[in-house]
């Protein structure tokens, strides 16, 4: 019985990894705002190291290397999303300053004080938000930045139906002065936050889904499994609908200090 849990397991994984693979971006987010939070970061040149932590397909890291000077080291659990990745840096020129590697973030493969620029679009959850900053703040020279944009909570209240559902999936969601007092705590001064506009989540996140499900539903017809993973997308996306002006991402930018 266990083994057959297991394949199961493993088949509802691979499902997932398969449906996030067909979208440019596994979060939301867009260029124009990888742009802002990159525009708070100084002293960066052709000799500086960058990591996109939970990199994705890498569509911002892209953006970063097209905008930015230095090497940029993507890093990602899962090996499809990083042979996307590898193959986008390619057709874009970028292969040279830019790879992706198969990596988890609660092992970094850097030396101590090793970057100057450590980057996480919406992935730092699957670490914990405070454990990424405290972890990964050895990998960082002193004077270097961290950029993370991280699920927050708008306002001290909230509906029951948006809060015990953010509560089941990712209870270390919190407020923004929360999270900036956990950022200073963990030996870093805030530089800069602000919350990612609307359409970071319904023109480059939730509407990309539309053409996706019709494909993914109509190729896997008849699969449990992938019904129930496509029915938890338009639920989640139902309620950002409805309750948007409570929560959302926010980019959070702040530079290592000596503790």
């Amino acid at each position: 019985m266990n083994n057959e849990n297991n394949t199961i397991h493993e088949f509802e994984f691979n499902l997932i990894c398969e449906y996030f693979a067909n979208m440019k971006r596994q979060g939301p987010g867009s260029p124009e705002v990888t742009l802002q939070a990159l525009n708070f970061i100084d002293n960066l040149t052709s000799q500086s190291l960058i990591a996109d932590i939970g990199c994705g397909t890498g569509g911002q890291t892209m953006v970063l290397a097209q905008y930015t000077p230095g090497q940029i080291t993507g890093l990602d659990l899962f090996p499809v999303f990083i042979n996307i990745f590898n193959h986008n840096a390619t057709q874009l020129g970028l292969q040279n300053r830019i790879k992706g590697i198969v990596g988890s973030m609660d092992n970094l493969p850097f030396r101590e004080k090793e970057l100057d620029l450590i980057w996480s679009e919406g992935a730092i959850y699957n670490i914990g938000f405070e454990r990424g900053l405290n972890e990964w703040r050895k990998y960082l020279k002193t004077g270097g930045y961290i950029a993370v944009s991280e699920c927050s909570w708008f306002t001290k209240e909230r509906p029951a139906e948006i809060h015990n559902f953010w509560m089941e999936n990712y209870p270390e969601i919190d407020t923004i002065p929360n999270k900036i007092s956990q950022i200073q705590k963990a030996g870093y001064i805030p530089v800069a936050t602000f919350m990612l506009p609307e359409n970071c989540w319904t023109e480059q996140y939730y509407a990309p889904q539309i053409t996706v499900q019709k494909t993914f539903l109509k190729k896997y017809a008849g699969n449990k499994a992938a019904k129930e993973f496509i029915a938890l997308q338009r639920y989640e996306a139902e309620l950002y609908r409805q309750y948007k002006e409570f929560y959302g991402y926010v980019f959070f930018i702040a530079k290592k200090t000596e503790l």
